[in-house]
């Protein structure tokens, strides 16, 4: 095991104990827990990961989570600003198109990279019908 890995497994038991500690000298059952372990906790769920830590800590998982979470865990700064590409409609692959008028008309469209929009403007105006 390296070096890093001795003292964060000390990390992990000094805070187990402390906790274990803060339990025995609480005032009553339902006490919060201090802020200064919650700190050692999360730092430590930063490197050990969350459940591993709770299970090892002997906290609540939940608890755990949403102090992780709520202190940015796992995140880089957010970036201030994110170019997304323009959505263009997508296109129709190469089709052809047979229609049949009321009369007996008939028409054959062989389109590629139209979309389904200019295809009905362009069957509309084919027709003699304007929109």
């Amino acid at each position: 095991m390296a070096a890093s890995g001795i003292s964060s497994s000390r990390g992990l038991e000094e805070t187990r104990r402390g906790i274990a500690r803060w339990r025995e000298r609480r005032p009553y059952r339902g006490a919060a827990m201090p802020a200064a372990l919650w700190a050692a906790a999360v730092a430590l769920a930063r490197h050990h990961g969350l459940y591993t830590t709770a299970r090892r800590l002997h906290v609540d998982y939940g608890a755990l989570k949403k102090r992780l979470d709520a202190a940015g865990a796992g995140r880089g700064p957010s970036p201030a600003f994110i170019e997304l590409p323009a959505a263009g409609p997508t296109g129709l692959g190469p089709c052809v198109i047979d229609l049949e008028g009321r009369r007996g008309r008939r028409m054959r469209i062989e389109v590629a990279g139209v979309t389904v929009a200019d295809l009905v403007t362009l069957t509309q105006v084919a027709w003699g019908r304007d929109r």
